[in-house]
């Protein structure tokens, strides 16, 4: 009889491939769209589409941001809420901390929405990123407190095809059903219908709440990831290398199901969950195998950095004027430089600002944590 032993040492490597998500979000991507803007060069162009979301269906490795933080939430879930279970918390006490932190995280991509501003009902947006994040979290990790691995996997397979009948077979009314239009789907009618405020785009919301049906797989899809990282007996190279072609089987399914089934990341379908859990799967088996299994993490500070406080550093935007900051330290570097390269230079230093002000955080050991 073989017994597992888990593996109870912090992934270094999730810290930096969360930072490594947020580094583009947090102003890495600006560098790159002032670089296109300022060099015409087709090589910073080619990245800039990449940077940039698709109007409706189709796919970017931008839309790999998102889903990506979220899978990552997953992958650390059996490093937590699984190692308190080991310890022997009850799993209510768990629920209830889980869904506190899931609640929380609703209520900050509320205030980041709007402000702390009092405003009437009908102008408040409650879909949110950190909604999102936060209830897709929540029900993935019930799952995971209540179900065995088998019964996470149904649940992975049940929620992705259940909402791909519900949108095969449903539509607003007046459309034919299967009609995926952004007036026509069934999910931005149901967001319509049921969620109070205002949605994004009036008729639809990126973020809204029927679409967190597929997303609670994103992060079923990261459990599983890190059910087989801490719990796996093969070694770290057979994990990367199964983590790998997990990726590569995802991505094939992912365009398979694209056939009949856009990838869409407004609409969080089902084939968009593979597709950016493809992605999401290669990466953290590039990230586990250069950093954990082969050792190499001093080139990965510079993100882990950022991983560490990645919910701070991304509601900041909201409350600190980062471009004034840095125009405000740098502007004599500017001058240096003529547009459009000033611009370019004014984009990495408020990426350094940033960094700056997160590395002065994890030397003082504040985290913001929820």
């Amino acid at each position: 009889m073989t017994t597992t032993t888990p593996t109870t040492q912090r992934l270094y490597s999730l810290d930096a491939l969360r930072g490594f998500d947020m580094f583009w979000i947090m102003g890495a991507e600006a560098v790159i769209h002032s670089l296109a803007t300022a060099t015409k060069s087709p090589i910073f162009e080619a990245a800039a589409q990449q940077l940039t979301h698709p109007d409706w269906h189709g796919f970017t490795l931008y839309d790999t941001i998102f889903p990506l933080f979220l899978f990552l939430a997953g992958v650390a879930t059996p490093y937590s809420v699984g190692r308190d279970l080991e310890n022997g918390k009850s799993r209510r006490e768990l629920l209830l901390r889980v869904i506190r932190r899931g609640l929380i995280l609703v209520l900050l991509g509320i205030i980041y929405n709007n402000g702390l501003v009092l405003k009437p009902l009908a102008e408040i947006r409650f879909p949110s990123v950190l909604g999102r994040i936060g209830l897709a979290y929540m029900f993935a990790n019930i799952i995971y407190l209540y179900t065995k691995q088998m019964g996470q996997i149904i649940w992975f397979v049940g929620l992705l095809i259940g909402y791909w009948l519900l949108l095969t077979f449903c539509s607003a009314p007046g459309f034919p059903a299967g009609d995926l239009s952004m007036e026509g789907n069934f999910a931005s009618y149901l967001d319509r219908l049921i969620v109070p405020g205002h949605l994004y785009k009036d008729i639809h919301d990126p973020e809204g709440l029927i679409s967190c049906i597929p997303a609670i797989g994103t992060a079923l899809l990261g459990i599983y990831c890190g059910n087989l990282l801490k719990y796996g007996t093969q070694s770290g190279q057979r994990k990367a290398l199964q983590l790998a072609i997990m990726g590569v089987v995802s991505l094939i399914l992912a365009q398979t199901w694209n056939l009949v089934f856009p990838i869409n990341k407004n609409l969080w379908t089902s084939s968009f969950v593979l597709q950016a859990g493809g992605v999401s799967l290669l990466l953290l088996a590039l990230f586990y195998y250069i950093i954990d299994v082969l050792g190499y993490r001093r080139w990965a500070f510079f993100f882990a950095v950022i991983g560490m406080n990645s919910i701070l550093i991304y509601l900041s935007d909201n409350f600190i004027d980062w471009y004034f900051t840095a125009e405000a330290l740098f502007k004599w570097l500017m001058q240096l430089f003529s547009e459009p390269y000033a611009a370019v230079i004014l984009a990495l230093m408020v990426l350094l600002v940033k960094w700056g002000f997160l590395y002065f955080m994890y030397l003082k050991k504040v985290f913001l944590r929820v």
